[in-house]
């Protein structure tokens, strides 16, 4: 049902970005086939589906890359496909003989998608890296964290999720669009230093204006009394984010601060004794009495909840942003489609869960397949 159904991606296992680009174009309708490792095939597969959720939504096969017959076999399925995802480091993918020349020879119209995190050429491209160093030489983890502290790593969503799997997802979507007038596939070179930086578009924008200074004393990175996260008395925490003039009336209203007695939202010089009247007052009662008050209005307000007081939120249940499959809770497909709704259409496979359908389905026969597994290409 979803708007990319009748498409066919092959996915060559990996972590972080590419299976999360790949769950994204799962959920939005396209067939996806992972391809695992041999090695990671279990003698038995167990009786209840796996857990690792970014790899829900499509089926398995376990072939052996370094033997030349499970090179064919995945370039067999290649010909039948629209799109190929790997995340290998470059030259990689070339030496294993399923590079983007290998499989465009195969099938000309292919989609072939790259993920890493310093691109296909430059002078970092051949090192190891995570998250934190893509995001760091962009620029971006320098941008996040309070004043006079030291960068605050957002976890990986900026770097691997963000600007890695949700950019590629974006490229393969958009290559699709245009082979289907082309005819003629294409590579795509997808870097998370390239992606993360091009999420903070609008600090540089701020940066060029002039009103981007130090971390964390900025408008949205904690600098501004307005926008910030706030303790209570409780504890606990709510999320303020009063930007505009009649917004931060609202605030100081419902806190109890008086217009009159206060400077001028935007007389930076005075931003920090304007938070600690706002913290203060914020510190004077729960979290439970400022939704209370908060709640409904323009604040622009949200209490800071844990993953499992998110679950179980009056707006989030309405909206059934959290779903539960197979037993386990977790995010529900987005965005929302009119017509072709995104669905997930199975729990996450076991690698090599699938192997003997998907092949089947590709066109081999049986004895192509039994003959495959004596061989140890396939399991």
């Amino acid at each position: 049902m979803g708007p990319l159904s009748g498409k066919r991606i092959i996915e060559i296992a990996g972590i972080g970005p590419g299976p999360f680009c790949a769950m994204l174009l799962s959920d939005l309708g396209a067939e996806v086939i992972r391809v695992d490792r041999a090695s990671t095939v279990a003698d038995e597969l167990p009786d209840f589906p796996s857990l690792d959720l970014l790899n829900r939504g499509r089926r398995s096969i376990g072939i052996n890359l370094k033997d030349p017959e499970g090179v064919e076999t995945v370039l067999k399925l290649i010909e039948s496909s629209d799109a190929l995802i790997e995340g290998f480091r470059p030259g990689v993918a070339e030496r294993l003989g399923i590079g983007p020349e290998d499989c465009l020879t195969r099938n000309p119209k292919l989609i072939y998608g790259r993920m890493t995190g310093w691109g296909q050429y430059g002078s970092y491209s051949s090192m190891a890296g995570h998250d934190i160093n893509y995001i760091a030489l962009s620029g971006v983890l320098g941008m996040i964290g309070r004043k006079d502290e030291k960068p605050v790593p957002p976890v990986n969503l900026i770097g691997d999720f963000g600007g890695g799997g949700m950019i590629l997802a974006l490229g393969v979507c958009a290559a699709l669009v245009e082979v289907a007038s082309s005819g003629k596939g294409q590579v795509i070179d997808a870097a998370m230093t390239d992606g993360s930086a091009l999420l903070a578009t609008m600090v540089h924008s701020f940066k060029a204006m002039g009103i981007w200074g130090d971390r964390g004393t900025n408008l949205l990175d904690t600098g501004a009394p307005f926008y910030d996260v706030f303790e209570c008395s409780d504890g606990k925490f709510i999320s303020i984010g009063s930007i505009e003039p009649q917004f931060y009336s609202e605030l100081l209203r419902i806190t109890g601060l008086d217009q009159q007695e206060n400077p001028k939202q935007m007389d930076r010089q005075s931003w920090d004794e304007m938070k600690s009247k706002i913290a203060s007052a914020i510190k004077s009662k729960s979290r439970e009495e400022w939704e209370n008050l908060m709640e409904g209005t323009d604040v622009c307000f949200a209490p800071v909840l844990t993953i499992d007081e998110a679950y179980d939120h009056p707006h989030n249940l309405e909206r059934n942003t959290f779903i539960e499959v197979a037993g386990v809770k977790q995010p529900a497909p987005a965005p929302r489609f009119s017509r072709t709704p995104a669905s997930i259409t199975s729990p996450p496979p076991h690698p090599g869960e699938h192997t003997e359908e998907i092949l089947l389905d590709s066109g081999f026969t049986i004895s192509e397949i039994s003959s495959l597994r004596e061989q140890n290409v396939i399991r």
